[in-house]
């Protein structure tokens, strides 16, 4: 049986961001959940192996989102050990507890409304979590720091901060499809002018220092394939959806024609049937403790 619970009352005030102060590109209707919980299928196994849990951890998962990786952890350190997930889209979490009730073993596993910039857990929490790990979420953050300093800060001493997430400057497409590192690059200021930061990952264990962690860590996944292999499909369709998705955002954010994005997204199309297509790209690692 799991073990599930609401998440705290409390917690139903926690600030949601907005244009005003960054904003998630992809937005969250059904097209972008479907990316997503294929994106969480490519990736999870590799990141649960870099993490190398013991069993019994106490993990807190800063934008869980769909919940998929957080009910990975939860599995991995089961039964002594619990995960909550914290995401600001309750349709996200929705989703993420409606996979949650799924399940049959007994895992201990809690997702709660919040925000990574404003943090709110009980005070009795502050101080007491054996890893505190995100993914995929500084990169849409306007202010990661303050993110960052907080997750140290609800890691117990001794504890772990672990961060993954992106820097768009590494992807690499073998033949070139014609005009699709235009579309790129402009995906790309689409991010800077929504006050966010695609090049992140390089960042991550500066982040980690400034928060007052000791940074132990640093390394990145691979996230890539090529034509034969059974994963290619997948991220060929990971990729199409991340750059279409963002296409009106794209689109209103960069001096790139509707008929050049259109255009180069057909020679990625027709690029993803060649026998000799391959796609490098990978994410990045930082890994730090709290002070004791």
């Amino acid at each position: 049986m799991i073990e599930y619970r609401p998440g705290p009352r409390a917690l139903g005030n926690a600030t949601i961001m907005n244009a005003n102060n960054g904003d998630y590109i992809h937005g969250t209707d059904p097209a972008e959940q479907s990316r997503l919980s294929l994106l969480n299928e490519l990736m999870n196994d590799k990141s649960l192996r870099a993490m190398a849990l013991g069993g019994g951890e106490k993990i807190l998962d800063v934008g869980c989102g769909l919940g998929q990786f957080a009910l990975s952890m939860a599995r991995s350190v089961a039964p002594d050990g619990r995960v909550v997930g914290i995401d600001r889209d309750n349709t996200q979490l929705s989703e993420a507890r409606r996979g949650a009730r799924k399940v049959l073993e007994a895992i201990d596993i809690e997702y709660r409304q919040g925000d990574a910039l404003d943090l709110t857990i009980r005070q009795d929490e502050w101080g007491t979590f054996d890893i505190v790990h995100s993914r995929f979420l500084l990169e849409h953050l306007p202010a990661p720091q303050a993110a960052v300093d907080a997750m140290v800060r609800a890691a117990r001493p001794g504890g772990r901060i672990i961060l993954e997430d992106d820097d768009h400057d590494v992807l690499r497409l073998w033949p070139e499809p014609e005009g699709v590192y235009n579309v790129w690059r402009a995906y790309i200021e689409s991010y800077k002018k929504l006050g966010n930061d695609p090049y992140v990952g390089r960042r991550l264990v500066s982040l980690l220092h400034a928060a007052g962690a000791e940074p132990t860590r640093n390394s990145w996944n691979f996230f890539g394939s090529c034509a034969g292999n059974e994963t290619f499909r997948g991220f060929v369709e990971n990729f199409a959806g991340v750059v279409k998705g963002a296409r009106d955002t794209i689109l209103a954010s960069a001096t790139l024609e509707s008929s050049a994005f259109d255009s180069a997204m057909k020679a990625f199309d027709d690029w993803g049937r060649r026998p000799d297509a391959a796609l490098w790209y990978c994410t990045f690692w930082a890994e730090g403790r709290r002070p004791l």
